[in-house]
């Protein structure tokens, strides 16, 4: 598939209804003093917004600690938003317990980052991707055995009949993570999210993952959010990016026009820092922000990238939170450089 197709589809899909939508969303958690009283809270995600449409590829990108596992953990009913809301499938999380939660769970795949700690070591690769559909009341054992040799097929664990009895420390790291998958895919979902799915891999396989998740992608219609700090990988899998920092969404754009031209200082230094194939290169100092990542208990006024920001406007980015601003289509960021008050101050 083309960029230019991607684009095209993506285009002609945002007239459809979102699948996912994710509106003001808030995630803190509390802080104790010694186990008692209220010492305060970690702000994970703070007042982020995006939609999701069926059949979308979404990446979020971000250093670590930016937030990207909370923000996903509750799209995954594993969390519970402090404030605002996460629709999925026209299914309100705040308003959804019981049984009525399980069954939003059993929409949404989940591949994790280790596949070796994901996968329980005491369990034949059979019971691992039985037990999601025992689970949820597929009763029929037949049925079970036919959904899990296609699956099986599908993302390559082949010959079938060998793989079923094998434990997970049998299987190389490229099989487990297909296991993982396998697993994910099993409840046959309408989202698929993917926390960092070959970082934990080599080199070597992690393309073929990628290619592996994206024609799952493409043969399902699956609604897909690829989580990574890597943007040298996103370039396989993606129509969307949008990049975290401190808790919220910075920069969201089409791949190829974020890759290309990004906006935020910061998304700046992320692609400054993506290794380069270009063996020349491998010496060539780069400049990467300097000091560290706020604290997300007391995180800075305003803009939360100024205190490391090359371009902050004293007087503005220190004293005021940046607006969301549509600087080209399908092209929205947080910054001040871009907004007519902040145009005005340089």
């Amino acid at each position: 598939m083309s960029n230019m197709d991607n684009g095209a589809q993506l285009v002609s899909a945002a007239e459809d209804e979102p699948i996912l939508q994710i509106d003001n969303l808030h995630v803190w958690y509390e802080l104790k003093r010694f186990g008692f009283g209220h010492a305060g809270y970690v702000r994970a995600v703070d007042g982020v917004d995006f939609d999701l449409r069926q059949g979308e590829a979404m990446a979020c990108v971000g250093e670590s600690g930016c937030g990207k596992s909370s923000l996903m953990k509750t799209i995954l009913g594993l969390n519970r938003p402090t404030k605002g809301d996460v629709i999925f499938d026209n299914q309100r999380l705040t308003e959804t317990s019981g049984e009525n939660l399980r069954l939003y769970r059993a929409k949404i795949g989940y591949v994790q980052q280790d596949p070796f700690s994901a996968l329980p070591p005491f369990m034949t690769i059979k019971r691992i991707l039985e037990e999601p559909l025992v689970i949820n009341g597929v009763s029929d054992k037949q049925e079970r055995n036919a959904r899990i040799r296609k699956i099986m097929e599908e993302v390559k664990l082949t010959p079938v009949e060998e793989v079923l009895p094998k434990f997970p420390h049998m299987l190389s790291g490229g099989q487990q993570q297909r296991v993982v998958i396998a697993r994910a895919m099993i409840m046959e979902p309408k989202l698929l999210v993917a926390d960092e799915p070959v970082s934990m891999l080599d080199a070597s396989v992690r393309v073929e993952i990628l290619r592996l998740l994206r024609n799952l992608q493409e043969k399902h219609n699956l609604s897909v959010i690829y989580i990574t700090h890597d943007l040298s990988t996103v370039r396989y899998f993606s129509e969307y990016i949008f990049v975290m920092y401190a808790g919220e969404v910075i920069e969201i754009a089409l791949m190829e026009d974020l890759l290309n031209d990004p906006k935020h200082p910061y998304t700046f230094a992320l692609l400054e820092a993506s290794s380069d194939p270009d063996a020349n290169n491998a010496l060539v100092m780069r400049e990467v922000p300097r000091g560290e990542p706020p604290s997300l208990v007391n995180p800075p006024a305003g803009c939360r990238f100024n205190p490391r920001c090359p371009k902050v406007i004293e007087g503005l980015c220190d004293v005021k939170r940046p607006p969301s601003i549509e600087v080209v289509p399908h092209h929205k960021v947080a910054c001040w450089l871009y907004d007519e008050e902040g145009m005005n101050a340089v």
